[in-house]
């Protein structure tokens, strides 16, 4: 029984794209992603799924693909680092991702999270990708359709872990409102060509910055 058949959210897609995951993964642990949670979580999700057709040859190279829109589905390595990154201390209960985009990200942290709250700006990105959340079966994911008015969802907050998939130019402080006592942040942060990757954690009123590696995303929207 091949990997794609055993796992609930997947079905039929036939021992080549569960090979080229388990290649992904060999890729994603001799780059230094160390948590075997994340391993198995990026295994176990059908990337090719998440993409247009044309690209689905693609679809497990380490490398970032256009999805229409300006926007693009993330490089494996970049999901997996953030993910690594978010649940490094503990599973969060909620988690709230800024930018939906293919939905790969989201699918990821359903993995691995109780409950995931992912947010789009794009209304065609936010349909598709609710049409093929439910068609994997994802139901601990809520989709969403920004409000032009609120970056993040805080109706639904505060939550244990944001994950930012777009990169701001300056931290945008208005997500630390929707952090519970104990979460982390992690998002990109910078002008383009320099972004670095930053982690924020809440203890009480206090909250602190680490910042990691350079990365390099697509502009977050943060209103018309």
């Amino acid at each position: 029984m091949s990997a794609d058949d055993k796992h609930p959210h997947v079905r039929g897609f036939g021992m080549a794209s569960a090979r080229s995951r388990t290649r992904l993964v060999e890729r994603l642990r001799s780059l230094g992603i160390e948590d075997e949670r994340v391993l198995e979580a990026m295994e176990k999700v059908p990337r090719h799924l998440f993409v247009d057709e044309a690209m689905t040859s693609r679809a497990y190279d380490d490398t970032a693909l256009p999805i229409g829109y300006g926007q693009t589905i993330s490089q494996p390595f970049i999901v997996a680092q953030m993910t690594q990154l978010l649940i490094a201390e503990s599973i969060p209960e909620t988690v709230l991702e800024v930018g939906t985009g293919s939905g790969y990200q989201a699918a990821v942290l359903a993995e691995l999270v109780p409950h995931v709250y992912t947010v789009e700006r794009v209304k065609p990105l936010y349909e598709r990708v609710r049409t093929r959340l439910a068609k994997l079966g994802y139901r601990n994911v809520r989709a969403r359709l920004a409000n032009e008015q609120e970056l993040g969802l805080s109706t639904y907050g505060p939550f244990d872990a944001i994950l930012v998939a777009a990169g701001a130019e300056t931290l945008p402080t208005s997500l630390y409102e929707q952090m519970a006592d104990g979460a982390r942040l992690v998002i990109p942060v910078g002008a383009s060509g320099e972004q670095r990757l930053i982690v924020v954690r809440r203890s009480g009123d206090y909250f602190s910055q680490e910042d990691l590696d350079p990365v390099s995303f697509v502009p977050l929207i943060e209103g018309e």
